[in-house]
């Protein structure tokens, strides 16, 4: 396991964008708070439950911070989170996620987490040249990529790039992907927590996007919770448009779709889209289980996530 450095960050002194600042990054604007997060990232990833490792990718475009499980002749499966949840969000899936799969966790460089980017701000045509060099520099082939919520648009937005070495992609609950919220007054509560980050309305934001919020341990909510508070993410909500008919037709690999029932993001509505357009797709509700599913259900979601990646299509 390799430390975080914030030196490393000097070495895009003549990379990439042209607008930066050296220290301490676009996120955090003091080394302090940035280290305080940090040391409750480090605390929420005691709760990884297989061996790991962290290492960091140097990209055109920032540093790409990556925790990597399972077994290194496992077919990749590429993890992306929600918004300011970081890698670590995915404690409760990883073992089951990586006991056949070499399972790579990226942090999102413009929020709260261990990468870092050299721009203010990233287009969607910048992000994916950030995860291609990630992609490339582990030599990865037949790529399995999942995402949850922002980061099921992203996975969705890659997997319309041109010549991608993607197999198969899984959305939890994607947001934007297919259009609408589905309780615009819950998914405000996320905006709350932003602007007026405090344990109060930390709860707030886990009893709207959470059925199950009793079954998110307490160390990644104070994680959570001091990414708000200390950090200042940049929202990429304008980049994540829907995506048009033609670009749903146009993904040819097999694609999973799962929404929770009591999901304040998305509704069963988004299936008939899924279904009308996407060649190949596969849909579920999960019950019992709101927008943050991977964890409202853990074992039900890793089991269909699983089952999904090994069915030989």
């Amino acid at each position: 396991m390799r430390n975080f450095s914030f030196l490393s960050f000097t070495i895009f002194l003549f990379l990439g964008c042209s607008s930066f600042k050296i220290v301490p990054d676009y996120v955090f604007d003091s080394t302090n708070k940035k280290e305080l997060y940090v040391k409750s990232y480090d605390e929420t990833l005691k709760l990884w439950n297989v061996p790991f490792e962290e290492t960091d990718v140097v990209t055109n475009y920032g540093i790409a911070h990556v925790i990597i499980s399972g077994p290194k002749t496992g077919e990749p499966l590429v993890l992306f989170h929600g918004t300011d949840a970081s890698s670590t969000m995915w404690y409760p899936n990883v073992k089951d996620f990586s006991a056949t799969y070499r399972v790579y966790a990226i942090d999102f460089p413009l929020e709260a987490g261990k990468s870092i980017s050299n721009c203010i701000k990233l287009n969607n045509k910048q992000t994916a040249v950030f995860y291609d060099a990630i992609f490339k520099h582990f030599q990865m082939k037949n790529i399995n990529l999942l995402g949850v919520s922002r980061g099921g648009w992203m996975v969705t937005y890659l997997a319309l790039q041109p010549n991608n070495k993607i197999k198969k992609i899984i959305l939890l609950s994607p947001a934007q992907t297919f259009g609408g919220v589905a309780n615009l007054g819950k998914v405000l509560t996320g905006i709350n927590l932003k602007m007026y980050p405090s344990p109060k309305s930390t709860d707030k934001f886990f009893n709207a996007f959470s059925y199950c919020p009793d079954k998110i341990n307490s160390v990644f909510k104070n994680q959570l919770y001091l990414a708000y508070k200390y950090g200042n993410s940049k929202p990429r909500l304008l980049n994540m448009m829907p995506f048009s008919k033609k670009e749903l037709r146009s993904i040819k690999i097999p694609v999973l779709i799962l929404i929770g029932d009591h999901d304040i993001v998305n509704s069963e509505k988004i299936f008939v889209k899924a279904h009308k357009y996407i060649p190949n797709v596969e849909t579920a509700v999960l019950h019992d289980a709101g927008h943050f599913l991977s964890i409202d259900q853990s074992e039900n979601t890793n089991k269909i996530v699983v089952e999904f990646l090994n069915k030989n299509e």
